[in-house]
């Protein structure tokens, strides 16, 4: 029986971050091994694993998209996978933990064994941890998030309590005034945070300068969320090259993380950010925002359709992450028809399988149907993972089922021009005046994907044995 420790973190902390978790502990469990595992999710951090436990675990097993801090592991042997292969196949992925688990450099413990193999293997396995721009760009995304959340509720309060025209001098000291600048506040950090954190997760600490520089001058520029990830890849990747490069005496080398690698790395991406690399971002996001905010008739249902069946295909996955970070990051250039179509479609799914569990109960188990009740309250809350139980057991017609409704919303949002100025919360923000824009036509479009969903799932799915309920 082996003893393991576990963490895992989701880019929004919200659904995968505790899905991967029980997907663990139960195949841990099948197993006869034990099991603790830490969550990193959006309230922070839970079920914090001791120095204790760590030093008499086995193995650490990191199931995340992000990037996670290894430096309390040194001489464990860790295995690192995605959020998505724990709810999947909890079992397998200990299975395999066990089997391939390799020691990561840093940290002050010395592993046992062969020295010469174990620096080839953690070099190795910490060159595999330090690669994929998907997991460094949603390091990002998820220290942007709150940000953004906080902003879009501030804003919307604030013109809820002073009308939209809040920032008017005439409201100058007012509560609804300050409410709304501590938005806009929150809004100014929301690019500077992306690409501090995406450049943390490829340089470590050092990165973080460098990468907010570079944030705060693609905002100055006109650059955007756009230039904000571009700068945050080069500041992470100049920086971690120049860790990698300088060599400095044993007595200097303590000035490499606080004086010497955010001076050269603030200074190379400044200038590069200035004079190559923001123009041509500026101008394509420009491009973009403009092509955007001219779109009408097909070319906004066109857009919508693609949006719903990018949130639906992977529910929480790359594709799904993908198209919410288009939605957030366009909120700071004021285009806020794009977040309304993600939501909606983001929703759907979720509440779709929930009402098709209750009205074609022929097709569903006595557990899928329990689980539909689940399903409806993560539906609500704009937690698309809500339908992963019953993609994952049934994935060649529930897929293409909540596709099709995801389509269907984000059509319909994007034909009938509802806007959200906040980029969460499900339909719990749908009452606050200002937060959402043609309210009406966007309550039809969530209920329309849901009961298309509902109906496709009643085509594809066939009864389930022995279950002859209408």
């Amino acid at each position: 029986m082996a003893n393991i420790v576990a963490i895992t973190s989701c880019p929004t902390g919200i659904a995968h971050t505790f899905m991967a978790a029980e997907g663990l502990e139960q195949g841990a469990k099948s197993l006869g091994h034990t099991i603790q595992v830490e969550t990193q999710g959006s309230v922070g951090t839970q079920n914090t694993l001791s120095a204790e436990t760590i030093a008499a675990a086995d193995i650490v097993l990191i199931a995340a998209d992000t990037n996670v801090d290894l430096s309390r592991f040194g001489g464990k042997r860790i295995y690192e996978t995605s959020t998505k292969a724990a709810i999947s196949d909890g079992a397998a992925v200990v299975q395999n933990a066990l089997q391939q688990a390799a020691p990561k450099s840093g940290g002050k413990a010395a592993p046992a064994g062969n020295l010469a193999d174990q620096a080839l293997a953690a070099k190795a396995a910490q060159s595999a941890a330090r690669t994929g721009a998907y997991k460094h760009l949603m390091t990002g995304v998820s220290y942007m998030i709150p940000f953004v959340v906080a902003g879009g509720l501030l804003i919307a309060i604030g013109f809820a309590l002073g009308g939209i025209y809040v920032y008017d001098d005439a409201h100058k000291g007012t509560l609804a005034a300050n409410l709304f600048w501590i938005g806009k506040g929150a809004f100014g950090l929301m690019v500077p945070i992306l690409a501090g954190y995406l450049a943390y997760s490829i340089a470590d600490r050092p990165g973080i300068a460098p990468g907010m520089i570079a944030g705060g001058i693609a905002g100055t520029i006109g650059a955007g969320f756009l230039g904000g990830i571009v700068g945050g890849f080069i500041a992470g990747y100049t920086v971690k090259w120049l860790n990698d490069t300088i060599k400095l005496p044993r007595t200097l080398e303590g000035l490499k993380p606080v004086l010497i690698l955010p001076l050269l790395g603030s200074t190379i991406v400044g200038l590069l950010m200035y004079y190559v690399v923001g123009e041509p971002v500026a101008a394509a996001l420009t491009a973009i925002s403009g092509w955007l905010k001219g779109m009408q008739g097909s070319s906004a249902i066109m857009l919508g359709t693609i949006l719903g069946c990018m949130m639906a295909f992977d529910m929480g996955g790359p594709v799904n992450k993908a198209a919410y970070t288009f939605g957030t990051g366009l909120l700071a250039s004021q285009i806020y028809e794009p977040m309304a179509a993600i939501m909606a479609a983001g929703m759907t799914p979720p509440l779709g399988i929930a009402l098709a569990t209750l009205l074609f109960k022929n097709r569903f188990s006595e557990d899928e149907r329990e689980a539909g009740k689940a399903a409806a309250a993560l539906g609500i809350s704009f937690i698309t993972e809500g339908a992963i139980p019953f993609a994952a057991k049934d994935p060649f017609r529930v897929i293409p089922s909540i596709m099709i409704g995801s389509a269907v919303a984000g059509a319909i949002s994007m034909a009938v021009g509802a806007k959200l100025h906040v980029p969460h919360g499900g339909i719990f923000v749908l009452p606050m005046p200002n937060a959402v824009e043609g309210l009406f036509g966007y309550a039809i479009a969530i209920v329309a994907g849901t009961v298309v969903t509902a109906f496709a799932l009643y085509l594809l799915k066939k009864p389930v044995n022995g279950n002859a309920a209408a």
